[in-house]
């Protein structure tokens, strides 16, 4: 019987992932190709044989999605998994069209198939969109874990831009393992908060593997999803977190809905500053399809160093480059505190930006109010780090996690600004995990 011949769509975390579950050592399937998008310089590379199992003694090719309808054609392709998250469903379906009309089927694996269980008791912290919080979420759970009395070790959603085989499984406990691992700032932006606060956490390529490391050191373990990916492990509890700001989205995006339905708590996020209305529509959506579930009200206020250094000033305001890229937010943190301390202006930073932050401004063309920390390779942080000495401002606003002096050579005044999550009223994110976990004895 021949292997059914597949392509799988992804941007290096989901694809490999499924790939490493469903596929590696299946008989059943030959996998041909994975296509990748959304993260810029992944395609051109394989998922090397190291990796990919005694199947594919070649590895396998990763190609620009724009090639998909070219690559069913040459590769006689059966089936196109699609295995990338934060994206409309309008989207999804186009791209289900495409594949149809290509002749090939067009498939999207669910948590049984691809969940991975662990031995020791496991929390997941998912979101609806990128940007709605997850990150803080993830942080303030891991400070109740450790206030119960727990070890806990924290499982960081796929950030594999570099060489795949060493990063297999990665372990960061100090600042020092991201030098080693050459980190891009995207990654730093995850890994630095952890690692302030004592907890160990992994990333990587094989997530079984991964999780049997952290297992070793851990009394919880902690999924931190990334985009609106669902988790990679089965959940013994299960935390969504919405973001009222782009209310509406968490039915409307893959896979937020699959997000919303199998959550056992949601925290709704950013209260403070969404529209009563927005937070009402959030409301109902989950009245809608999971009524049953928790909820949690939360903020995530800001704290700036030297506030006062803003007022009067013209300002280039830094964010988090997922957020407001595929994010589709205009502004976030670093925008809210210069508005917030006065500063004279926001300078718009598509005059000064250069190289790939200047094809990030076309892709995106709902920016203009912020510079994204693009950093997915050593190139684009010399653009970035370019593009801030070259823009005409007094005061540089990092909305960041990250000091990103520890990467780049930040030549103007600067501010660093943090956040974190804080809940409103009851149930707390303490009273739902004590009662599912207790205190350690």
């Amino acid at each position: 019987m021949s292997r059914i011949r597949t392509i799988i769509m992804g941007a290096a975390g989901r694809d490999f992932h499924n790939f490493n579950t469903v596929y590696r050592d299946n008989e059943q399937y030959e996998v041909v190709a994975f296509t990748a998008t959304q993260i810029p310089n992944i395609e051109g590379r394989k998922y090397p044989s190291a990796l990919a199992g005694h199947l594919y003694p070649e590895g396998i090719g990763i190609y620009p999605e724009s090639d998909l309808e070219e690559l069913i054609k040459k590769f006689d392709v059966d089936e196109v998994v699609f295995a990338y998250s934060d994206v409309p469903y309008e989207y999804v379906m186009s791209k289900s069209a495409l594949v149809n009309a290509a002749g090939a089927s067009f498939r999207l694996l669910g948590p049984e198939q691809t969940q991975v269980k662990s031995t020791k008791p496991l929390i997941g912290v998912v979101a609806t969109r990128t940007g709605a919080g997850k990150s803080q979420t993830s942080r303030r759970v891991a400070k109740v874990l450790q206030d119960l009395g727990y070890k806990v070790v924290a499982i960081r959603h796929p950030m594999p831009y570099g060489d795949l085989v060493k990063q297999k499984v990665q372990r960061f406990a100090t600042y020092e393992d991201l030098d080693i691992h050459e980190c891009t700032i995207e990654e730093r932006e995850e890994y630095e908060p952890h690692i302030d606060t004592g907890v160990i956490i992994y990333s990587g390529v094989d997530y079984e593997a991964i999780l049997r490391e952290a297992e070793k050191e851990a009394d919880v373990i902690l999924w931190d999803g990334g985009n609106n990916d669902f988790a990679f492990y089965k959940t013994d509890l299960l935390i969504t977190v919405i973001d009222p700001h782009r209310a509406g989205h968490e039915l409307r995006y893959y896979p937020a809905e699959v997000n919303m339905r199998m959550a056992d708590v949601f925290v709704i996020n950013k209260v403070d500053t969404a529209e009563p209305g927005d937070i009402d529509i959030v409301r109902q959506s989950i009245a809608k399809v999971n009524p049953s579930a928790t909820v949690v009200e939360a903020a995530s206020p800001i704290f700036v160093e030297n506030p006062d250094e803003i007022k009067g000033k013209r300002v280039l305001a830094i964010d988090e480059g997922p957020t407001v890229t595929h994010g589709d937010l205009p502004y976030d943190f670093g925008y809210f505190a210069a508005k917030r301390h006065g500063a004279a202006e926001i300078v718009d930073p598509r005059p000064f930006a250069v190289g790939d932050l200047k094809k990030t401004f076309e892709k995106f063309p709902h920016l203009g109010h912020c510079l994204p920390s693009m950093g997915y390779g050593e190139k684009q942080i010399r653009d970035l780090e370019a593009t801030i000495a070259a823009s005409d401002v007094d005061l540089v606003v990092i909305g960041t996690p990250i000091d990103m002096t520890r990467v780049m050579t930040i030549d103007k005044p600067s501010v660093r600004v943090t956040y974190a999550l804080q809940e409103i009223g009851a149930p707390t994110l303490m009273d739902v995990i004590e009662k599912k976990l207790g205190r350690k004895a």
